[in-house]
Formats: C-alpha cells, sequence, structure tokens
C-alpha cells in the first residue's frame, strides 16, 4: 500500500482516492455537510483554510489544506 502525503504530516493511501476537489462550490460544500453529519468527515487541515476536498472510495471525505493540483503532483510521484 503506497500512502501519499496530503499535508502536515497527514498520508492518505493512494489507491483509495478517487477525487480531489476544491471546495468553493455548492454541492461540494453539501457533501462535506453531509460527510460532517454522517461522522464520514476527516479533518486533516491542521487548523488550516481548506483547499481541497478528496473523496475516498470508502465515501469518507477528507480535507485538507493543500491544493488538489498538489495532491495530484503527490499521487502522479509516487507512481
Amino acid at each position: 500500500m503506497e500512502l501519499v502525503n496530503i499535508g502536515f504530516g497527514n498520508m492518505l493511501a493512494k489507491d483509495k482516492i478517487v477525487v480531489a476537489l476544491t471546495p468553493e462550490s455548492a454541492p461540494i460544500r453539501r457533501i462535506v455537510q453531509d460527510a460532517k453529519e454522517k461522522f464520514d468527515l476527516i479533518d486533516a487541515t491542521c487548523g488550516r483554510r481548506t483547499q481541497a476536498v478528496i473523496i475516498t472510495n470508502s465515501r469518507h471525505v477528507v480535507l485538507s489544506a493543500l491544493d488538489p493540483s498538489a495532491i495530484a503532483k503527490r499521487t502522479m510521484e509516487s507512481s
């Protein structure tokens, strides 16, 4: 299992990542709110502003302080 650094030493299994999105749109904000209510939200921002919303294949939602393009780059580099 390969891990990807999603910021501040937090790691996520590379094969579990489905998509990394920006949090600005209303549908993404609804996804985050729904995940929070269902206790499926993982906040890995360490108190920083959320730059990316990562959705996993287990339908968990992970918040990251890294930009989605940085996460994509890190995912490609670890290949």
